[in-house]
C-alpha cells in the first residue's frame, strides 16, 4: 500500500511509549514505542506468541499495561476515569474481533446490532436509527431484507461484515483489528479485505491491524512493526520492510510466505 502523505505540521493521533506488559517472568511486550497519525493505518505482525495481541489489548484499554504512557489526541489514555475510557471505546475507537462472535450479540437481529452501538451514543429514533442501520448493512454487501436475522443465520464473512457495520456506525477516529481474515476462506478474505481497503479510504480511519499474513498488511497497511518475543525488532513503511527486510527474523518470516 502507498505511504500515507503526512506534513510535519501534522499532530499524531495516537503517541505510545515505553508500552510493557508483563505475565510473570514472561514479556507479553517490552518498550513499545510509535506513533499513530490521522488516517494511517499501522501493521503489526508476528508468529504466535509474539507480543502482538498482547500490544493491541493493552492499547485498546483491554489490558493493564505494567509501564508506558499511550496518549490519544492529546489525552493521557491510562490515566483516564473507567468512565471516560469506555465513553472512548463507543464513539472514537472501535475494536474489530477475530471472531465475528466475540463483538455481535448473537440473539439481536442484524439491524439491532448497528442500532445497539447508535443508541449508546444516545440515538433514540427508531426510524433514523433503522434506516442508518439499513444504510450500513448495504455499506458492507448484506442485503436489507436480512435486517431482522440474526448473526447466527450468517456466514462466518458475513458475521464480520456485520461485526464490521456496527463498529463503523458511529463514526470512529481510530480502530483496532484482531485478525479480522483470520479463520475466512481465501475468497471470502479477498472480497472482505477490498471492503475493508474502502472504508478505510472512504471514511478516513486511522487503523491499528494485527495479523500473521503478510498479504494482509502488503493491501492494507502504510507502515509495518514486526515483533519477536515482545519487542519489536524492525518497523518502517510497508512496502520498504517486506521488500528490503534488515532483522533475520522478518527475513525468515518473508522467506517463508515466498516458499508457500
Amino acid at each position: 500500500m502507498a505511504a500515507l502523505e503526512k506534513s510535519y505540521e501534522d499532530q499524531a493521533l495516537l503517541s505510545v511509549t515505553g508500552l510493557t506488559k508483563r505475565y510473570g517472568p514472561r514479556i507479553g511486550c517490552a518498550e513499545v514505542t510509535f506513533d499513530l497519525y490521522p488516517g494511517e493505518v499501522l501493521g503489526i505482525v508476528g508468529e504466535s506468541g509474539s507480543g502482538k495481541s498482547t500490544l493491541l489489548s493493552c492499547l485498546a484499554g483491554h489490558l493493564r499495561p505494567d509501564l508506558g504512557r499511550v496518549s490519544y489526541d492529546g489525552r493521557d489514555v491510562l490515566g483516564m476515569a473507567e468512565t471516560e475510557r469506555r465513553r472512548l471505546g463507543r464513539t472514537d475507537w472501535a475494536y474489530v474481533h477475530q471472531n465475528p462472535r466475540d463483538g455481535l450479540r448473537m440473539g439481536v437481529s442484524a439491524g439491532g446490532n448497528v442500532g445497539e452501538r447508535l443508541m449508546a451514543v444516545g440515538a433514540r429514533h427508531y426510524g433514523d436509527i433503522r434506516a442508518k442501520a439499513t444504510d450500513w448493512l448495504g455499506r458492507v454487501e448484506i442485503a436489507a431484507d436480512r435486517i431482522d436475522d440474526r448473526p447466527s443465520a450468517f456466514s462466518g464473512g458475513m458475521q464480520q461484515r456485520l461485526q464490521i457495520a456496527r463498529n463503523l456506525v458511529t463514526g470512529p477516529r481510530l480502530v483496532f483489528m484482531d485478525e479480522p481474515t483470520g479463520g475466512l476462506d481465501v475468497s471470502v478474505q479477498a472480497r472482505l479485505l477490498d471492503l475493508l481497503r474502502g472504508l478505510v479510504r472512504d471514511l478516513g480511519l486511522s487503523v491499528i491491524i494485527v495479523t500473521h499474513d503478510l498479504a494482509v498488511v502488503r493491501l492494507l497497511a502504510h507502515r509495518l512493526m514486526v515483533m519477536k518475543d515482545g519487542r519489536v525488532v524492525e518497523q518502517g513503511l510497508t512496502d520498504q520492510v517486506l521488500d528490503d527486510p534488515q532483522h533475520a527474523y522478518t527475513q525468515l518470516l518473508v522467506s517463508s510466505v515466498l516458499q508457500v
